[in-house]
Formats: structure tokens, sequence, C-alpha cells
């Protein structure tokens, strides 16, 4: 089991693991040095020897681009916490990755997110479980989706009623959402994922 990262050590690894889907290449450290403004190439080797130590990274010896991610680093990335029940700050933030086995399709734009709160338990969306969501910027009636209100995160229904759209739960103990101008589809769920241990 990977241990837990620092802020700084989960930007340096989300960099990584992008460029990697992006480019089909580790980035070099100059290149991470480059991209988060440090000083030295000193700081980058610190922060990879830590994600190494911790199971993220490998090295491998004797390549120009010699970063390699680590088993506990491939597959799909958990970017944060979405709200079952009122929204949360929308955050991405690495805090994991689900490996191939435990969710399918695995895609470059497919990702995932822990929910938190009860808003949609009568969907089968519990909180703790992992959503995993296809990035995309239209849904259909009746799709799940992870939406942006105000800049904050949920995870709801969406429901079209003549030129209005509603963001819907699935627990009576929670309204609708309406769906103003600021309202952003950042994806459609596909997949939930739940661990029992």
């Amino acid at each position: 089991m990977a241990q837990p990262l620092t802020p700084k050590q989960k930007e340096v690894l989300r960099f990584i693991a992008c460029s990697v889907s992006v480019q089909k290449m580790s980035p070099t450290i100059r290149e991470i040095g480059r991209h988060f403004g440090f000083s030295s190439t000193g700081t980058v080797r610190d922060h990879l020897r830590a994600l190494a130590a911790k199971g993220y990274l490998a090295r491998a010896r004797k390549k120009a681009r010699a970063i390699e991610l680590a088993d506990a680093a491939c597959g799909i990335p958990i970017i944060g916490r979405i709200a079952a029940g009122s929204p949360l700050e929308a955050n991405e933030n690495i805090e994991g990755f689900l490996r191939p086995e435990e969710a399918a399709p695995l895609a470059d734009d497919v990702f995932a997110l822990r929910v938190q709160g009860d808003s949609m338990s009568g969907a089968g969306i519990v909180d703790g479980d992992i959503v995993i969501v296809r990035r995309q910027k239209q849904a259909r009636q009746g799709d799940i989706v992870v939406a942006l209100v105000g800049g904050e995160a949920t995870v709801k229904t969406l429901r079209k009623q003549g030129s209005r759209m509603w963001l819907v739960p699935h627990n009576k103990k929670y309204r609708p959402l309406s769906c103003s101008g600021s309202t952003v589809i950042a994806g459609k769920v596909i997949s939930v994922v739940r661990r029992y241990v």
C-alpha cells in the first residue's frame, strides 16, 4: 500500500501522470523543475526520491526520461472528493489510483472521485463509494453527472424540463438544484466502485 502524499508531492505526481498519459512519456527532471519553478534540479530529485520511497515512482537507470510510474500509480487517478449532498469546493488533488482490474474502461478521459454524502443513496451511490467519470460537457436526460455549481462540485441526476435543467438527488432529504448559467457539466458517471476493506 502506497503511503500518503504531501500536497506538493501530489502536484508533482499529477504532472508526471498527465505527461505520461498525454505525451506517452515521462517528463525530464528539467521539465518538472521548469513547470513548478524550482530553482534547482536537486529540489526535483528530492520530490522524486520521496515519491519513489512512498511507492508511486520507479527510476529506470541510464535513460534520459528515467521516471516511471510504479504499480501504485497506474490506473485511473482518484482526483478528490465529490459531494453527494451539498456541493463541495472543487479540488483536483490525486488521492490515489484505481488499478485497471478495479474499474474499466481505462482511458485518458476517465477519472475517479470519492463520494462524500448520501444524496444519491437511492441510486445506489453511497458515502465512500468511488465514481468513475468520463469527462464530457454535455449530458442527456437521466444521466448521473458530476457538475460544477458556482465552482463547487456535486454528483446528481440531470433532469430537463423545457428550457430548464435540474440536478436531482436520490434522497428525499435533499432538494433539486436549479442549473444556472454558471453550472458546468464536468462529466458523466459511468461506473461505481465500492471497497469493503
